[in-house]
């Protein structure tokens, strides 16, 4: 997975290409997670109708600052910081480097997969939950120690999908990947109460 901030905005994480979805909700708390097929979700797209064709910014409502490393485990574990919904930084430790000696590709694909959906989520409201359909990913350099930053912008968003584009640059400015992502809009299913 597809989402880390500080003195920012970001209400949701990404959905994984395996189908987990959000992580964060207004009050902070764990909400529940969807699943989504990509056929499925696929199947469903449509281009150009209803809300959602605007890039224009997000409802304010569904905006809060905070503070943020990590939002589940796995963001946690590599590191990631949110500065912004659109922006995630990370710091280079051993942990994170592979057996060739460089940092892992999974890191930075990683990254760009929570960076991406948390610059969707707050184009969402709370009756939508997104997926990662695909992350086109270019590995242009590597790094071994610092920090790195993923940067993302939303191109598209229609009713049912949205294209975002996601840059990786290390602290000392080199790019280290660009990728495009695809992600699903989906209606959140109700789920019963555990008893």
């Amino acid at each position: 997975m597809s989402a880390h901030l500080v003195n920012d905005t970001l209400d949701k994480p990404s959905g994984s290409a395996a189908g987990t979805s959000e992580a964060y909700a207004e009050e902070g708390a764990q909400s529940d997670m969807a699943t989504s097929t990509s056929a499925g979700a696929g199947a469903e797209a449509e281009a150009g109708s209803g809300r959602g064709d605007s890039l224009a910014a997000p409802d304010d409502s569904r905006q809060r600052s905070a503070s943020r490393f990590g939002i589940d485990g796995v963001s946690s574990f590599m590191g990631m910081r949110w500065e912004r919904a659109d922006t995630v930084r990370l710091e280079i430790r051993p942990e994170l480097i592979n057996a060739g000696g460089l940092l892992s590709g999974v890191v930075t694909y990683a990254l760009v997969d929570y960076c991406m959906g948390s610059t969707l989520w707050p184009h969402t409201t709370e009756d939508e939950h997104i997926a990662t359909l695909n992350i086109s990913i270019n590995y242009i350099q590597t790094a071994t120690q610092g920090e790195i930053v993923c940067k993302t912008e939303l191109d598209r968003r229609n009713r049912t999908n949205a294209v975002l584009r996601s840059d990786v640059r290390h602290e000392d400015g080199r790019l280290l990947v660009n990728a495009i992502g695809s992600y699903a809009i989906f209606p959140a299913r109700k789920r019963p109460r555990p008893l």
